[in-house]
């Protein structure tokens, strides 16, 4: 088996993430913060050595790092705990539906409102679309830092600036960057959202939530933090207040593994290795007939995009490109990657694309076996059920 489906969740993890989820599950089996006796905080003190590894490496303090069970939970709380009364949004318009629907819920529920802007190549084009959906009413920006069908990167620094200087907080989604591009909290980035489980090489089911500790958000979900139990109302401060009821804590200490193992290697170095086999694999399959690339990446433009790279096949639909590959022991995704907006861009919103996307524990072998089974796929025309 050969697996290229990483921006869905990173496999194989590092031996160390599955060693400290092991000793988590046998070790640290205490609820954190629910006891004074020394199994309890033994498992305490572990879990805020994970979120000090988090925090370390987005820039941020410990006490603004919340465990959340993925990405989508993160930008839920975010975006539903910055709206006010009537909100209105602004995003880009490649966006996941993990920032899509909760605006759309919010803005619908409500009688708020949300703008798209449309992204382009050109980056002061993308800024001052950006700049003009802006209103002196809009709660957030919120953008990914890529896109999770092209790999492409939004600039998201320049528009932190612009939100810093309008007064409106800037909400990142970070599924596709987080350990691989330098994100930091702070300088007109509000809150970064990350899955725990793709680029920090933690396991499914762990995501954080980072802020600046400019804003207070609303909660969600009010109940048992383990502090200020007296008092009926929910504590106010991070990252209690985002942590009710008893975390993943074998998944939190795993991830700080994640999290300390990214450190180590660095996003700086994962990337450059990343997409060197990005561009590898668009070297050969633009030679291949019947590929079509839905990114190009080359080493002129390295630095617009994230190791992603969807392609399709003739007129196929990508989910079958996509069995077909499996049945052939490559594991890539097809379909929409619960994206449309991304889709509608590239018009591909009928077929969706295959997507390619590498780790750190990815070979060049790999990316090239990939290439001769669609080299192959392509030689053989009509004979083979791809064409």
């Amino acid at each position: 088996m050969i697996y290229l489906d990483n921006a869905a969740t990173t496999y194989p993890k590092p031996p160390q993430v599955y060693r400290a989820w092991t000793e988590a599950m046998r070790s640290f089996g205490a609820n954190p913060g629910r006891g004074g006796y020394a199994f309890s905080a033994h498992t305490s003190e572990e879990v805020y050595n994970s979120r000090m590894s988090c925090a370390e490496l987005f820039g941020a303090e410990p006490e603004n790092t919340v465990f959340t069970l993925n990405c989508t939970q993160a930008l839920n709380y975010a975006i539903k705990g910055i709206a006010g009364r009537k909100p209105h949004f602004v995003i880009s318009d490649v966006e996941h539906n993990a920032v899509l629907r909760p605006v759309h819920s919010c803005a619908a529920g409500s009688g708020g409102s949300y703008s798209i802007f449309e992204s382009s190549d050109d980056e002061e084009l993308t800024l001052s679309r950006a700049e003009r959906a802006i209103r002196r009413d809009t709660s957030a920006v919120i953008c990914t830092a890529a896109s999770n069908v092209t790999g492409k990167r939004l600039p998201i620094y320049r528009l932190a600036e612009l939100c810093r200087s309008k007064g409106v907080p800037f909400i990142v989604d970070a599924a596709q960057g987080a350990g691989v591009l330098p994100l930091k909290v702070g300088n007109g980035v509000s809150f970064i959202c990350a899955a725990g489980h793709k680029g920090l090489y933690g396991p499914m089911g762990t995501g954080l939530l980072i802020s600046d500790g400019s804003y207070t958000l609303k909660t969600l979900i009010e109940g048992g933090t383990g502090s200020a139990s007296e008092s009926p109302v929910h504590p106010d401060f991070t990252p209690d207040r985002f942590e009710s009821g008893t975390i993943n804590t074998a998944g939190a200490i795993a991830l700080g593994a994640g999290a300390r193992f990214v450190k180590e290697r660095t996003p700086e170095a994962i990337l450059r290795h990343e997409l060197e086999l990005c561009r590898r694999f668009c070297n050969g399959a633009r030679h291949i007939d019947g590929v079509k690339l839905y990114a190009d990446i080359t080493v002129g433009n390295l630095s617009l995009y994230a190791p992603v790279v969807s392609f399709n096949v003739r007129d196929k639909h990508s989910s079958e490109v996509s069995q077909i590959l499996g049945e052939r022991g490559f594991c890539l995704r097809g379909g929409l990657h619960c994206a449309p907006m991304a889709h509608k861009k590239l018009g591909t919103l009928e077929s969706g694309t295959v997507r390619f996307s590498p780790s750190v524990f990815t070979t060049a072998a790999e990316v090239e076996a990939l290439l001769r089974e669609l080299r192959r796929m392509a030689d053989s025309g009509t004979k083979t059920a791809l064409f």
